[in-house]
Parts: C-alpha cells; sequence; structure tokens
C-alpha cells in the first residue's frame, strides 16, 4: 500500500512537472503570431497601415524603435510597432467597469521587423487565445478584434 502511495504521488508530480513544462514551452507559440512577408520592410509597413484605415480602424502612433534606440547609441534592425484601434470593439469594453481591466492591452499592437538574415515579419498578440479565460464581453470583444487583425495581416500578405 505503502509503494502505491509513492507511485501515485510520483507519478502526479511528474505530471505536474510535464504539464507546466508543456505550457511554459508552447506558451510564448501561442500567444503571440509572426508571418513572414515577401514584400520589403516599407512596403509591408506601408500596406499595412492602408488595410488597417481601409477596415476602419485607426492609428493613434507608430514607433520607429530603430530610431528610438539610436537616440540611446543603440543600433538595432528595422522595427515600427504600430498601435491601432477600432472605436468600436474598443467601446465595448471601456464602457464597462469591470471590463476595463484589459485596458492596459489597448490599443493592439502590430509589429513590422527585419530579422538578421534580411526578411521581414509582422508579429502581433493572439488576442483571442489570451482573451480565453476572460468574461463573455471581453473574449467576445478581443476575439473580434483578433480576427479582424488576421484578416488584416492576411491581406498584407496575400499582396
Amino acid at each position: 500500500m505503502k509503494l502505491m502511495t509513492i507511485g501515485i504521488i510520483i507519478g502526479l508530480v511528474a505530471g505536474l512537472l510535464t504539464g507546466w513544462l508543456v505550457t511554459f514551452l508552447a506558451m510564448p507559440k501561442l500567444m503571440f503570431s509572426e508571418s513572414a512577408s515577401k514584400l520589403g520592410f516599407e512596403e509591408t509597413a506601408s500596406r499595412l497601415e492602408q488595410r488597417v484605415e481601409a477596415k476602419g480602424w485607426k492609428i493613434p502612433a507608430v514607433h520607429d524603435l530603430q530610431a528610438t534606440m539610436k537616440k540611446f547609441g543603440k543600433d538595432v534592425r528595422q522595427v515600427k510597432v504600430f498601435e491601432i484601434c477600432h472605436p468600436d470593439h474598443s467601446y465595448k469594453i471601456l464602457s464597462q467597469s469591470d471590463e476595463r481591466v484589459v485596458s492596459n492591452m489597448m490599443p493592439c499592437r502590430i509589429a513590422v521587423y527585419e530579422k538578421e538574415d534580411g526578411s521581414v515579419h509582422i508579429s502581433r498578440m493572439n488576442a483571442g487565445v489570451v482573451a480565453k479565460p476572460m468574461n463573455r464581453v471581453i473574449r467576445r470583444t478581443m476575439s473580434d478584434a483578433a480576427a479582424d487583425v488576421e484578416e488584416v495581416i492576411a491581406e498584407v500578405l496575400a499582396d
């Protein structure tokens, strides 16, 4: 009986550690999405901006991280982060007291960057996955916003 109890405890601990390890290793891939662009950096950024605005989203800010880092004496490859906002999606969250907890993730952000090999990529947070454990309003709003963003990126990459 004692041996069986020890075996169960070892099995539980091993299962928990395995579950934690799988979650730890998979989480970045689940939380963030990255897509390669066939276009150059400037053309990818320009088309992204055009498609975002064509879908009714606004761009309150674009951060040129390469220029920012240069101010601090650091040299990095091209990186632009687009802050995008859709007033309809934002209102559903910002008009509710309990839903405002996710306002720190607003506006949505999409990054266009160049890797060491010169390839250009678009990355974004997978808001649909992040929203899964949230309440119904947040989950639905973030999932809708994520679907819009994926549609925009698909259009940029299809060109």
